[in-house]
């Protein structure tokens, strides 16, 4: 009985072993693994709570904030392809490029507007706007068009999109003259979670802790000479109670909010975290211009969001600089905001501060 017990095990091992020999030579053994590239996220250690580690899985499907309201479909975001794709503005990570269109006609140097996509800061692509619309209409106008990717938060956590964003302006900047566009004459347009990116982008100009100058231009500016908010999460503290009282779902205080997963904890253990999210903790007399839209049917971003962040605008730098429209009925972006005389309004309001 016992040799009986031994020699199958005997064999076992051999077996066992020319296994493991095959799978290292195949480079499947554990002593040499697949590399896994993450992106590093130090910049953000330094505002981050202890308690607010980056992500490092894809983030779940529950409360994604979808970009286009029930209204209508959403439309093409441009009918050609970007003069230059994938221009890399940094090289801490892949994700840090961006899509450049030139207008065909005119002599230049041209005004820019950076178009920085929605997706609850989970998902969503330079290619596809996310919420956006308008690069025909912006090349027609006489305008170039920056459309950025950004760090999503299941890469790394707040301030890793600012510091992108402001980095892809400073870039920009530092070769304005190589692509033939105007360095003084900058502007920002986002829409849902790219709202509150420009917003901030409008409003922390100088503001050392938000600058991601490490990322590189530092020599730059990252001030915008325009901002078009279109249904940004503004205030994320309180958003939930906002929506008291309405049939809207109150889920932002969720530790898998999109708010939440940008900071990496549940917001309302963070709250001084948070406020640096907020674009009205930075208003300065000197601000950029803002054009701010939203729908009063918006069950993702409570309206107010976006009617208080122009109240404080105005009594800061201006009502005469400050344009608030609220969309009747609509709801988190649709066909209401891609009208040709919506879009048309938007245009107005650029060339006012940026020709």
């Amino acid at each position: 009985m016992k040799k009986l017990f031994v020699a199958p095990l005997f064999y076992l091992t051999i077996l066992a072993t020319a296994v493991w020999l095959l799978l290292a030579l195949t480079g499947c053994s554990s002593a040499e693994p697949t590399p896994v590239v993450v992106a590093p996220v130090v910049e953000n250690t330094a505002v981050a709570p202890e308690s607010a580690p980056a992500a490092t899985t894809a983030p779940a499907a529950a409360n994604v904030m979808p970009q286009r309201g029930a209204a209508g479909s959403s439309t093409t975001f441009a009918s050609v392809a970007p003069t230059m794709a994938d221009l890399a503005y940094a090289d801490l990570s892949s994700t840090q490029k961006l899509d450049l269109y030139i207008p065909t006609s005119g002599d230049g140097p041209f005004p820019v507007v950076f178009m920085v996509h929605g997706g609850g800061f989970m998902f969503g692509d330079k290619a596809d706007g996310a919420g956006l619309t308008g690069v025909d209409q912006l090349l027609e106008a006489g305008y170039a068009v920056a459309s950025i990717n950004y760090r999503l938060s299941g890469e790394a956590i707040y301030p890793a999109q600012i510091y992108d964003a402001k980095t892809a302006v400073r870039f920009l900047r530092a070769n304005a003259a190589q692509y033939n566009l105007d360095p003084e004459k900058f502007g920002a347009w986002g829409a849902s979670a790219g709202g509150n990116i420009v917003s901030l982008l409008g409003t922390t100009c100088g503001v050392a802790e938000l600058e991601g100058a490490e990322l590189g231009y530092a020599d730059q500016s990252s001030c915008v000479q325009a901002v078009v908010d279109w249904f940004g999460p503004i205030d994320f503290l309180q958003m939930d109670a906002q929506f008291a009282g309405t049939d809207c779902p109150a889920t932002h205080d969720a530790a898998d909010s999109p708010e939440s997963k940008l900071v990496g904890a549940a917001i309302q253990t963070v709250t001084e975290f948070v406020a640096t999210t907020n674009p009205m903790n930075y208003i300065t007399a000197d601000d950029a211009p803002f054009f701010i839209q939203n729908g009063t049917a918006d069950c993702n971003i409570p309206p107010v969001q976006n009617s208080n962040l122009a109240d404080a605008l105005a009594s800061i730098i201006g009502a005469d600089k400050v344009t608030y429209i609220s969309l009747d009925g609509a709801g988190h972006g649709g066909a209401q905001f891609e009208t040709a005389e919506n879009l048309g309004l938007v245009i107005a309001f650029l060339d006012t501060y940026l020709k």
